[in-house]
């Protein structure tokens, strides 16, 4: 199975993804950045990636962007993680092409939810 990128520039957001993927025998990518997540998914290619919408640099969205534009990174399915979760935020969040949106603070069994119904069950 395919690695899982999360791209997430607070270490402990990262770090709760991270433990929860891996406990569930997910393999796992990290990026602080949307430029580290794109080259990663370019070198890589993860079954899917997390995204944080509210990255130091270029935004989540801009990422998304990028990684469609390519013929390498069009088709991995995007999940935005983010805590703006106002009704005119998360329209902007899936007008701009993710897959799925998942709110912060992350609720583990809605989040696993969504990453089960992308790449299905962990390793084990």
């Amino acid at each position: 199975m395919s690695p899982i990128l999360i791209v997430e520039d607070n270490e402990r957001n990262l770090k709760l993804v991270r433990d929860v993927l891996q406990a569930k025998g997910y393999a796992t990518l990290e990026a602080g950045t949307a430029e580290e997540g794109l080259e990663l998914a370019r070198t890589r290619s993860p079954g899917l990636i997390l995204m944080d919408i509210h990255l130091p640099g270029m935004s989540g969205i801009e990422a998304l962007k990028a990684l469609r534009a390519e013929a390498a990174t069009s088709a991995i399915p995007v999940i935005a993680i983010t805590a703006s979760v106002m009704k005119e935020n998360v329209r902007e969040v899936m007008a701009a092409g993710f897959d799925a949106l998942i709110e912060k603070p992350i609720d583990v069994r809605g989040f696993l939810d969504k990453v089960r119904g992308i790449v299905g069950e962990g390793a084990r």
